[in-house]
């Protein structure tokens, strides 16, 4: 499972990656095998303020239907339009072409509530 080190990660299973105030948030590869062939996704519209812990959107596969959470608060500055309009893209590639939203973040202080590379994996043995 490939897990990228530079990447911050939620309990729930989405990645953020951080360039400078702008979050760019997906689901991990992790999520994505656990959900399955995903079929729907609904995204909050740019503009929309997100909190930290909190939904921002759903996904929905042939599984189950879950939550997506906001690794950091803050405000909904691009969406992913391409992953609504073929929700595919998710099964194929989650942790690349299937990012989400970008969010530019309220406060760093946040990140620090997130895992790292090193804790996400013993996260995830443990889940198994």
């Amino acid at each position: 499972m490939h897990v990228p080190e530079e990447n911050y990660y939620t309990k729930d299973h989405e990645w953020a990656q951080v360039d400078e105030n702008v979050v760019t948030v997906g689901i991990t590869e992790y999520a994505q095998d656990s959900l399955g062939e995903v079929v729907y996704v609904e995204l909050p519209e740019e503009g929309q303020k997100v909190t930290q812990n909190e939904s921002f959107g759903v996904i929905e596969s042939v599984k189950a239907v879950s939550d997506l959470v906001a690794p950091v608060s803050g405000t909904v500055i691009e969406v992913n339009t391409g992953i609504i309009d073929e929700p595919g893209l998710l099964n194929d590639d989650p942790m690349n072409n299937g990012w989400m939203i970008r969010i530019e973040m309220d406060t760093e202080k946040e990140l620090a509530n997130l895992m790292r590379a090193p804790e996400y994996r013993k996260f995830i043995e443990k889940s198994q």
